[in-house]
């Protein structure tokens, strides 16, 4: 991070600005996404209310909807694409908690390609800050091939677990 203000400030102050105030938002984030964590941890034990699972499940998905919101501008500017992607992804962060979270736990390799797909996103948006020309489909064509790869292998992986048993 350093590094990509040194370099920033000599082409833009601004770009520099921008990269210290997304490393500290992301640190803050990472702190609510930790201590969500051990809320969740708790909020599985049955002796909690309702009331208290509902409340968490607000807070979760504005914490998702803040993340994809600053992440949608890697793929476009358009407000309403942004607003029907992040209404989409709230819809199924919800049902997916509401079905049950043991099916996303059983997909081993999903996060991880979700951390890769971030990664490459990341990187393409840091160099085109500095100057470089990407074309417009690379950064969801990266998207697509990294999950999908990554949940083939997941997938893979429990078939071969089925076999086992």
């Amino acid at each position: 991070m350093t590094s990509i203000i040194y370099f920033s400030l000599k082409i833009n102050p601004l770009l520099a600005l921008a990269a210290s105030i997304g490393s500290a938002a992301f640190f803050i984030a990472d702190g609510f996404k930790k201590n969500a964590e051990e809320q969740e941890k708790r909020l599985l034990s049955p002796n909690v209310s309702a009331w208290s699972k509902i409340l968490y499940l607000e807070i979760l998905d504005i914490s998702f909807s803040i993340d994809g919101v600053i992440g949608a501008f890697a793929f476009t500017l358009s407000v309403p694409l942004i607003l029907l992607g992040n209404g989409l992804g709230a819809w199924v962060v919800r049902q997916v908690t509401i079905k049950g979270v043991n099916l996303v736990t059983k997909f081993a390799y999903l996060k991880n390609g979700a951390m890769y797909s971030i990664g490459v996103l990341g990187s393409i948006m840091i160099l085109e800050s500095f100057g470089k020309e990407f074309p417009f489909w690379l950064a969801p064509l990266n998207t697509f091939l990294l999950l999908g790869t990554f949940l083939y292998l997941s997938y893979k992986q429990i078939k071969a677990a089925e076999k086992a048993k």
